[in-house]
């Protein structure tokens, strides 16, 4: 089995690629087991923080890398909070509850209150490589100002789907884990790797 460098420590990442990836022959390994360091995150757009990140994890693992950059988007607030969805309130309130608090204050003059998740996910075979794998899943929804749900984290409890009639964080886990913007990014990327990764 081949191995691949998981450009995060987070445990529930690591287990979600890891069944993906069994499939394919591969083996995720996070980039602790390699003593990578944090990467730096100074970009506008969700590929190419992705992209610095597996560039990252790779040159200091000498390993395929696999990177993932994700977060909200509200078109009202152009786009915010976008990248910086996990520490939208400030670094010195990171929090879930701080993040959407001030996403529903944010959007309470706003008369549209799409928004929408996203989720690149990146492949690189080499640090250097000239053609990674780029794969996208976007999540359309709207805002629900009272928080609904305790199956999800985040923005979950506040995303709400009108086909649905509930939150993300009211969805059973495999429902979400079926319609998710995660879940759409890895079916892009499972499909591109088995066209010849």
């Amino acid at each position: 089995m081949k191995e691949l460098v998981l450009a995060s420590t987070n445990a529930g990442k690591l287990r979600e690629f890891n069944t993906l990836f069994v499939k394919l022959g591969w083996q995720v390994c996070p980039q602790s087991d390699f003593a990578v360091p944090e990467c730096p995150e100074p970009h506008v757009s969700f590929v190419e923080n992705a992209l610095a990140k597996a560039r990252h994890a790779s040159r200091h693992s000498d390993l395929p890398a696999l990177a993932d950059d994700s977060g909200i988007c509200a078109p009202a607030l152009n786009g915010a909070p976008g990248v910086l969805s996990a520490r939208y309130a400030g670094e010195e309130l990171r929090s879930d509850a701080a993040n959407n608090a001030k996403l529903s204050a944010d959007l309470a003059a706003q008369a549209n209150r799409a928004v929408y998740y996203v989720c690149v996910l990146v492949l690189v075979r080499h640090a250097d490589d000239p053609q990674p794998l780029i794969a996208e899943g976007v999540w359309h929804g709207q805002w629900q100002e009272q928080a609904a749900g305790s199956n999800g984290f985040g923005y979950d409890p506040h995303f709400y789907l009108p086909d649905l009639q509930q939150t993300a964080a009211q969805l059973a886990p495999d429902t979400k884990n079926q319609l998710s913007h995660r879940a759409q990014a890895l079916r892009q990327l499972a499909e591109k790797i088995r066209a010849g990764f």
